[in-house]
């Protein structure tokens, strides 16, 4: 049972860190703005969009491969909770860009996880 938890919990934390430093670190060479100015510029959300589906995709395949056994339920797993942040993320930063995108990045994140943990499961084999 840890070793299934461990191995949901471990694709969260690989999106979520990379995410973040990889913000932190456009942030910090100017790329981007700081988070209270808010990201409203297309070309700049496009390639968040694109980091952050890249990296739902590495976080199916971390959940796929460490997944004890029956690793598409973990992936599941990984793609509910993830859908559910995502969610509360559209409401909660509903002003802090454009609105297309964090309805954009539920959608390619949850289509991203699946793959990544397909890709982790035909691995496996």
């Amino acid at each position: 049972m840890l070793k299934s938890i461990g191995a949901v919990v471990a694709g969260v934390i690989v999106i979520v860190v990379l995410s973040v430093v990889t913000d932190m670190l456009l942030e910090k060479i100017g790329f981007f703005p700081s988070p209270s100015q808010g990201l409203f510029d297309t070309n700049l959300l496009v390639i968040a969009l694109l980091y952050r589906t890249a990296y739902a995709a590495a976080g199916g395949y971390v959940s796929a491969r460490l997944a004890p056994s029956k690793p598409l339920k973990h992936v599941k797993a990984l793609l509910i909770i993830g859908t559910l942040f995502g969610i509360l993320g559209v409401i909660g930063g509903w002003n802090l860009s454009q609105h297309w995108y964090p309805i954009s990045l539920v959608i390619t994140s949850a289509v991203a996880v699946w793959f990544g943990g397909k890709m982790g499961i035909n691995r496996k084999k």
